[in-house]
């Protein structure tokens, strides 16, 4: 069945909030247009899509817009590139504690079994203007059908690149279907054949890898030309990593450690390997939520959510600053300005992505959350922009297809309220229109 055959469900399990359109043209009109590079915004800009294809961008008065396209308005809005999110976690929802979650899952299985709730959360990242995104730790079969339905437009989501179940060297926090065990070398390049034979789109590296096994990963992996993202805050764990010739170093600085030693720094900096951070999730999502506890309750998010799920989620809240995430938040609170300065002042390749999922963290908000950190510590809006579009396609190895808006690329669009370079926050967290693949899943009301 095609993309534009189906009404898509909105608001998982109940709340519908719109239908796919699938118009054979059209054209987004009158706002600004931030086109993915760091260059000047076009203001009153046209942007024209044929299919699933950007043909033509330009000035409003310049663009010639065919009699049957679809016209959205877009004045006072701004224009840009789907958001690319790097570091998600489908089979997560925000809950409070894992070991409760997991549990709950396991005692809901017939009506939640975690393809479900790979989709529940799916539909929240698409919904949030995250038209792709990297799913780093689930289980393998129902990553593939999670990513290939929403391939083949049965399912509401971004485009999806799976790393199934991350490799790991002793048991973690997520049951075994999200892992596999290795106890040396040899055991982690098998577990890397095994999940590429299994149709993964990336290798995920958990943490306590050393740097024969973490090597292993990595050579093994590009054989078959697959990136390896790895889970990494300890300065040695980094240098490990690095050496391996590990792709993605994800999580740095993120957790409670000190700035990494200067010549690491410059060293990643140097060789363009990009850093994903992660910043926000327990350094500054825990300090807000005490700042303004209400933000747990917020009705955005509760529309994406099935109400027994919702129910669920938020009795995890009760008395949160006790739960066990944050039980080492004062640390990280401590090192957590300096640790993303230092990425940003040198120059660094920074990728967007949040973790989200964990507690607290939704895939509604979660992103916006992430920007606003980087912009707060003095990272130039443009760049931040950059990062979350352009760059993120680039770590994806998409920037032929993604990531700008430039007549040849994928129409992945979106439409947010007002200027982002402004005020990032209330730009993002306001996305009125959502285009993936020539398909528009919210704010298609136009006139032809």
């Amino acid at each position: 069945m095609c993309a534009g055959a189906i009404a898509l469900m909105m608001g998982v399990l109940g709340a519908i909030t719109g239908q796919a359109q699938t118009p054979k043209r059209i054209a987004l009109v009158g706002g600004m247009l931030l086109d993915g590079w760091e260059v000047p915004p076009l203001h009153h800009a046209a942007v024209l899509i044929e299919g699933n294809r950007i043909v033509q961008v330009g000035p409003a008065a310049e663009v010639k817009i065919p009699p049957d396209a679809t016209v959205i308005d877009t004045s006072g809005q701004t224009i840009m590139p789907g958001l690319i999110e790097l570091h998600a976690h489908l089979v997560i929802l925000g809950h409070g504690d894992y070991g409760r979650w997991f549990k709950w899952l396991d005692d809901h299985k017939d009506k939640y079994p975690l393809e479900k709730i790979m989709e529940i959360s799916a539909n929240q990242l698409l919904m949030a203007g995250i038209t792709s995104a990297v799913d780093l730790g689930s289980p393998l079969k129902e990553s593939i059908r999670v990513r290939d339905r929403i391939a083949h437009g049965e399912i509401p989501g971004p485009r999806m690149s799976m790393a199934g179940p991350w490799i790991i060297p002793r048991d973690a926090i997520f049951p075994p279907y999200c892992q596999i065990d290795v106890n040396n070398a040899e055991e982690a390049a098998k577990a890397t054949e095994d999940n590429i034979r299994g149709g993964v789109d990336v290798i995920k590296a958990q943490g306590g890898l050393n740097f024969a096994e973490l090597k292993a990963i990595a050579d093994t992996a590009h054989k078959h030309n697959i990136k390896v993202h790895a889970h990494l805050y300890e300065e040695q764990a980094v240098r490990d990593a690095f050496n391996a010739g590990i792709d993605v170093l994800q999580h740095v600085g993120s957790a409670g450690t000190p700035p990494y030693s200067p010549d690491l720094v410059k060293a990643i900096v140097d060789s363009g390997r990009p850093v994903v951070p992660t910043a926000a999730h327990r350094v500054w999502v825990y300090p807000a939520t005490l700042d303004f506890p209400e933000r747990l309750q917020d009705p955005e998010v509760k529309r994406y959510f099935p109400p027994d799920i919702w129910a669920e989620v938020q009795d995890s809240f009760k008395n949160f600053h006790a739960l066990s995430y944050f039980q080492t938040n004062d640390r990280q609170e401590f090192f957590g300005d300096a640790s993303i300065e230092q990425w940003i002042k040198a120059g660094a390749v920074i990728g967007m992505g949040t973790d989200n999922g964990t507690p607290m963290n939704f895939h509604s908000d979660a992103l916006w959350r992430e920007a606003k950190v980087f912009v707060d510590h003095g990272m130039a809006p443009q760049r931040v922009i950059s990062s979350l579009t352009r760059v993120g396609a680039r770590i994806l190895g998409k920037a032929d297809q993604l990531g700008t808006i430039e007549p040849g690329k994928l129409a992945d669009i979106i439409v947010v309220q007002g200027n982002p370079l402004f005020d990032m926050t209330a730009s993002l967290s306001n996305v009125n229109v959502i285009i993936k693949d020539g398909v528009i899943y919210k704010g298609g009301k136009g006139s032809k």
